[in-house]
């Protein structure tokens, strides 16, 4: 067990989707997963483990921002030896063309977050980057799909503040930054230090430019694209296809 997470060993798999939502970590197991079992119920961020086409996958919810994401980032890679975690998140849209229910793979995380800088004590600013071998599986998995939306693979923004009306969204979107969610930069960076693998797909929730968004209970259980093109990833990354 860990502080946070009270899983035996063994318990987890060495792949792990990662939703912020505890109640969509819920959804994927019960919608996805076969011989299902729970080994995480700590402050209700639940996780699950259970068969995928015949490929073990556990599903652990993360919790929302930088510091909650890599709580449970750190004690996966750490204390449970997981391989890869894929991040599988809403987004808010930051491009005319990235419009909701359009799919984004994080390419690389710019952040505002404080965390990776302090990583490196202002030494340098960490490129926190997905890596290209899940990043490549799942691009060419989801353009094989019929999305429900389009799909983008590009840079996005980790941000600190769900609410920020200071920051300057046209000048990200001016350098190319497609989306802004909360959690990638902090899991990549993680996925750097202990050696291991890591990447966000994020549904887009909300287009900031038009105000159109999703419900609550859309995010949980709608997102579904995202979930198969990340559990289609794991089955292909395990049965040594990449």
């Amino acid at each position: 067990m860990s502080t946070h997470i009270n899983a035996q060993a063994g318990a987890i798999a060495p792949y792990v989707l990662f939703p912020g939502d505890p109640l969509r970590a819920k959804f994927i197991a019960e919608t996805y997963l076969e011989n299902v079992t729970q080994y995480n119920d700590v402050r209700n961020m639940f996780g699950y483990t259970g068969d995928y086409q015949g490929v073990k996958v556990s599903v652990q919810g993360s919790g929302m921002g930088i510091p909650s994401a890599t709580i449970y980032a750190e004690e996966l890679y750490r204390d449970y030896d997981v391989a890869a975690i894929i991040r599988v998140g809403s987004a808010g849209g930051l491009q005319e063309k990235v419009k909701v229910r359009d799919l984004v793979i994080g390419q690389g995380a710019t952040t505002d977050s404080s965390v990776l800088n302090n990583i490196f004590d202002g030494q340098v600013f960490f490129a926190a980057l997905a890596s290209f071998d899940l990043l490549d599986t799942a691009y060419h998995i989801a353009q094989e799909k019929s999305l429900q939306g389009g799909l983008h693979v590009g840079n996005i923004l980790s941000s600190d503040r769900f609410y920020n009306e200071e920051l300057d969204k046209q000048k990200l979107a001016d350098y190319g930054v497609l989306a802004v969610e909360m959690e990638a930069a902090g899991l990549y960076a993680l996925a750097n230090k202990y050696q291991r693998q890591a990447l966000a797909i994020c549904t887009i929730s909300d287009q900031i430019l038009t105000g159109e968004e999703t419900s609550a209970q859309e995010r949980e259980q709608t997102f579904t694209d995202m979930m198969e093109v990340a559990l289609e990833t794991v089955v292909a990354m395990s049965q040594g296809k990449k």
